[in-house]
């Protein structure tokens, strides 16, 4: 996910990344000014007149496709944002479930790395699998996620039945521990279930179309300007369509995708702190005089 700062106007005017449309879009653009250079030149040059000015119904189509345009953007953006609550969400289930771990258990105890590395691995784990990533945890399971957070489960289980945990402690983590699963699952719809084809196909051929028909509509009235005015607009519409292509499925490595590797990067940084290297319980006597 690139980093920018949002208050440095001139700079974001100005500045080319490896994510901006301008770079996928130039041949396209290229190709669409040398044919508004034709119907401009045909109308100007070769047959003079026989173009005639009629912007209305034009004009109403881009009415139609600004609607299209704005929902698809919604939509997309919509589904970047569902995935950013999800990963939000796992980032705090994780800090819980090492925080009352930390609670319950020992500060000496050694299962306590472990329980650290199991919250951790899940994170790392899930972000291969949407992905498309092999995880090394095993490379006969389908649905390596459900693999890791079995294995927190079971540590889990043991220190249960070990009588490390009451019942009562069990339970409370095993509620957060389902939330794991619950998180996966909505992050799977996301990358599962894309934008219909139909839809996808349909607002393609209509920019096309309209950018196609401009120059027809505008060489009367603004003569070579045309030119530039049909390359800008396609930079617009289409680059609306690349952003929203880009960001309805946030997993990947794009620009505008989701920081997973920060994410994941962060819940184990957290969840060893709180574990491993968190101070032994304070007495409440303690707590309080570090408090005045």
């Amino acid at each position: 996910m690139l980093r920018y700062n949002t208050k440095s106007w001139w700079k974001l005017i100005f500045q080319f990344h490896e994510g901006d449309t301008l770079r996928t879009l130039l041949p396209n653009i290229l190709i669409v000014a040398l044919f508004s250079l034709l119907v401009v030149y045909s109308d100007k040059g070769i047959m003079p007149g026989y173009l005639k000015y009629t912007a209305t119904v034009h004009n109403l189509f881009g009415f139609v496709i600004s609607l299209l345009l704005v929902f698809r953007t919604n939509t997309a953006y919509d589904r970047w944002w569902e995935g950013r609550r999800f990963w939000g969400s796992l980032v705090n289930t994780s800090r819980n479930i090492a925080l009352k771990s930390h609670s319950y258990l020992d500060s000496q105890d050694p299962i306590r790395e472990t329980i650290a590395y199991d919250i951790s691995n899940f994170a790392e784990v899930l972000k291969n699998h949407l992905r498309g990533h092999a995880n090394n945890s095993s490379q006969h399971v389908g649905h390596t996620p459900s693999l890791a957070a079995e294995q927190l489960f079971m540590d889990i289980t043991d220190l249960n039945r070990q009588g490390y945990l009451t019942e009562v402690q069990f339970l409370t983590l095993n509620t957060d521990i389902t939330v794991l699963s619950d998180i996966c699952g909505g992050c799977e719809r996301i990358k599962n279930t894309p934008i219909p084809f139909s839809y996808h196909v349909f607002i393609k051929k209509f920019v096309f179309f309209y950018i196609i028909s401009m120059p027809f509509v505008f060489a009367p009235e603004f003569g070579y300007w045309t030119i530039l005015i049909t390359s800008f607009m396609l930079y617009v519409l289409a680059s609306l369509e690349i952003l929203a292509e880009e960001i309805e499925n946030p997993f990947g490595f794009d620009t505008n995708d989701l920081p997973l590797d920060e994410l994941a990067a962060m819940i184990k940084k957290n969840t060893h702190e709180i574990l491993i290297n968190y101070p032994a319980h304070k007495s409440a006597a303690t707590l309080t005089e570090t408090r005045i």
